[in-house]
């Protein structure tokens, strides 16, 4: 009776684990750009950088090879009020390696002056556990794209908007950045003689330049209004060339490293050693006129003993009587305003580059 009672059955538990997958998108940054439309692009900008307004401009690339990471970089509307201030965060790009986040405030992904670019870089190459002092030697933060700024050139009314915002960061990335330096040339904007009041690009002046001219004539000041009346720019405007206007602060440090666009020279019409281009007739001229007012120029030299370096006969002048100009290779009139006006500055160190100033006068001034 016990053989055919039924054996107790032993209970086993077996369980079983069912995934599913929550997320299915991938991650922005790993799509295709031409997948991704502006609305998706609109929407990841707003939750990177908490901005309420859309974004001006965006790249979207990837680069393969001895490098592997993907970009999406984006230009904000409008500069933060506090961009070159020392104590804020100096950029606002997000560092992932392998779509793991790894920090967002990565000082050293790109320069100072593309601090107001927005975004995320995603690399393939990096460990998950990088410190700072190899992520300035990563041979990834040297790649730059400068061609997000030639497309948004390529829409003029963008690009206004643009060079408003951010001109002084592209006129910094001239002062700063050697390798990338003729590429931002291109992209500058300056009030001119002949431009109203649009800017012009160098491309455009270069284009409009007289047969002949070698060099690309400027001066700086405090504003396009008192460069429109500068006497510096008279015997220019004589000739018929075309000169550009100065008027930002920064201009005077961005002109210091740029020296030459497509093999044109830069030449400052305030400062000693401006010259044009002049025949034979117009030298034999002028070098009579010269030595037929040295007695003037030796008297009035006398006369103001060291408050100029010294008096000569002025090419640039048709209708003033006289102006003062600085060294050629000092800083100019403007640069000394601006140095003058810092807060900070020390008068010691400053002094060396203050240079005399010459007093050109104008022998046809009736």
């Amino acid at each position: 009776e016990e053989d055919k009672k039924e054996k107790k059955k032993k209970k086993v538990k077996e369980v079983k684990h069912e995934w599913e997958v929550a997320n299915t998108n991938k991650p922005l940054w790993m799509r295709d750009p031409k997948e991704v439309t502006k609305e998706e692009y609109s929407k990841f900008y707003k939750a990177v950088s908490n901005d309420w307004e859309d974004h001006l401009g965006v790249k979207h690339f990837s680069v393969e090879g001895q490098l592997e990471f993907r970009c999406i970089l984006f230009v904000p509307k409008r500069a933060p009020f506090d961009m070159f201030e020392t104590s804020r965060k100096k950029n606002n790009l997000k560092l992932y390696v392998r779509r793991v986040f790894i920090m967002d405030n990565c000082e050293e992904i790109i320069p100072e002056w593309l601090g107001f670019l927005k975004g995320i870089v995603d690399s393939e190459d990096l460990p998950l556990n990088i410190s700072r002092q190899s992520l300035q030697q990563d041979r990834i933060l040297k790649v730059i794209r400068i061609e997000m700024f030639e497309e948004l050139a390529e829409d003029k009314e963008d690009f206004k908007k643009f060079t408003e915002q951010f001109g002084k960061n592209l006129k910094l990335g001239i002062h700063e950045d050697t390798t990338n330096r003729k590429k931002l040339a291109e992209l500058l904007r300056f009030h001119s003689t002949r431009s109203g009041e649009e800017q012009t690009s160098l491309k455009d002046y270069l284009a409009r330049m007289k047969e002949g001219q070698k060099n690309i004539y400027f001066v700086s000041g405090e504003s396009k209004a008192a460069l429109e009346q500068t006497p510096f720019i008279e015997a220019a405007q004589t000739r018929g060339y075309e000169v550009l206007f100065m008027t930002d602060p920064i201009d005077e440090y961005c002109m210091q490293q740029l020296k030459d666009f497509e093999d044109k020279k830069f030449v400052c019409l305030s400062k000693e050693g401006a010259k044009f281009e002049e025949t034979e007739e117009e030298k034999k001229a002028f070098e009579e006129e010269k030595a037929a007012y040295e007695a003037l120029c030796k008297t009035v030299k006398e006369t103001l003993g060291d408050k100029v370096e010294k008096v000569v006969l002025s090419d640039r002048l048709t209708k003033s009587p006289c102006i003062l100009v600085t060294g050629e290779y000092g800083w100019t009139a403007n640069m000394e305003r601006i140095m003058k006006a810092q807060a900070l500055r020390d008068a010691s160190s400053s002094a060396y580059m203050i240079s005399k100033k010459t007093l050109e006068i104008n022998a046809k001034h009736a």
